[in-house]
């Protein structure tokens, strides 16, 4: 069946509201690869929003897999526990920077989310939470009110729930300083929420669907001592920075902090779905027994995947492997900015192989050009490249590459970027 008609049959049985970035479904991934229904080929520059940090169908992966389905697939943990949960955890806890670690396998991001801030609103005893504007937490209720974008994500959805604060995220060239997001939290406590109803603060240390913007390792240290001085718990949304998409195994180890709790999610098993909330042991402990939970939650598939991912980032060390294509996408996107003949190119940022760029209006300017990111991602797509756009203003273009890609394939995707940006100009 070919993409049209499959096209035709998503839209009578599916609702708009699950929008799709390409039209081409999927019928067969090989590490950076993709095969659409006609039979296409496309190199993989979205990885699954990074997922497939480990590429499609690593190998490694699908034996462990298929030995877990050997067994078994399901007995929900909170009926039949089962020891590569445990062991699972066990890893996880050594792993994360956080000091004598608990863990908690859910399935979703926005699932680990929400579980955090239960976590923490139940040990604090407090009910707000403060989140950044520009950040991505999920599209559950909870998360999508932690949410800092507006459409479309909160669009129609209202009301949404209470105790949720928002402060501006320090991006210097958008005009908004360290300064000015330290004395925005001070304002919010003395203008809308006292620092002792506060449960927690929750951030990513690089911001995803809000643009890629890396938060300065000085502000990362003074959100730590002012969660220190309140009795906040700080809590790092590593849904997608996590599992060695930075160029470390969790971007939180940029920043010569403790959290004190984590979520993780996408890359964590390669594919499959499987999140978790990583915390200090006496917070994690605060719950009562059947307090946290979920049917699914630390699925045996995605506990074995997960044991396979971790090894897989060890063996073939893509932490190190991250911070090589991430400078070479940055160099390439560095020299695609310098010509005259491609969309004007602003800003370019990146963290490991967490990379990104914005298109402006004018060369050396900031002013975003949303309009332009939608043209070049379309005109990518046409020439076999799946990418991404992303940002607060929607002007910022997203690499998010399988870190097992071969270098040939690397420079293929971005001599089409480079050629499709020569396209749009």
């Amino acid at each position: 069946m070919s993409n049209v008609e499959l096209l035709a049959r998503r839209n009578a049985a599916v609702p708009r509201g699950v929008a799709s970035a390409t039209s081409a479904f999927a019928v067969k991934g090989e590490n950076a690869e993709v095969w659409d229904a006609d039979g296409r080929r496309y190199i993989d520059f979205a990885a699954g929003i990074a997922v497939c940090n480990t590429g499609h169908r690593h190998p490694k992966v699908m034996a462990a897999i298929a030995r877990q389905c050997d067994a078994f697939v399901h007995t929900a943990f909170q009926v039949a526990p089962y020891e590569i949960y445990i062991a699972l955890a066990e890893r996880l806890n050594k792993l994360a920077p956080i000091t004598d670690a608990k863990t908690i396998l859910m399935t979703t991001g926005a699932e680990a989310v929400e579980n955090a801030v239960k976590i923490a609103r139940h040990y604090t005893r407090r009910p707000a939470v403060i989140s950044f504007v520009g950040g991505f937490h999920g599209r559950t209720l909870l998360t999508m009110g932690l949410t800092g974008k507006v459409a479309p994500y909160k669009a129609g959805f209202g009301p949404l729930p209470a105790s949720l604060y928002h402060a501006p995220f320090p991006i210097e060239h958008h005009g908004i300083s360290i300064q000015d997001s330290l004395d925005a939290l001070e304002r919010l406590f003395k203008a809308d929420v006292e620092p002792e109803q506060v449960a927690a603060i929750i951030l990513e240390p690089v911001q995803g669907e809000g643009g890629f913007y890396k938060a300065p390792e000085e502000f990362m240290q003074a959100l730590r001592q002012l969660c220190n001085k309140y009795g906040i718990l700080l809590i790092c949304d590593e849904v997608q920075t996590g599992f060695a998409r930075t160029g470390k195994l969790f971007a939180t180890e940029h920043f010569d902090i403790e959290p004190d709790l984590m979520t993780v999610a996408k890359a964590l098993a390669g594919g499959f779905p499987l999140s978790g909330v990583i915390g200090k042991a006496e917070i994690m402990d605060s719950p009562d027994p059947g307090g946290l939970g979920g049917t699914y939650g630390g699925s045996p598939l995605g506990c074995a995947a997960a044991h396979a991912v971790l090894d897989v980032i060890e063996e073939e060390q893509l932490c190190e492997r991250s911070n090589r294509i991430g400078a070479r996408m940055v160099e390439r996107i560095q020299q695609m900015k310098e010509r005259s003949d491609t969309a004007a190119i602003g800003d370019v940022r990146g963290l490991g192989a967490m990379v990104a760029f914005e298109l402006v209006k004018e060369r050396g300017g900031h002013i975003p050009a949303p309009d332009k990111s939608k043209v070049l991602t379309a005109k990518a797509f046409e020439h076999g490249l799946f990418l991404l756009s992303c940002g607060i203003f929607g002007n910022t273009i997203r690499l998010l590459v399988p870190l097992t890609i071969p270098d040939a394939q690397l420079e293929e995707g971005l001599d089409i970027l480079e050629l499709s940006l020569t396209e749009i100009a």
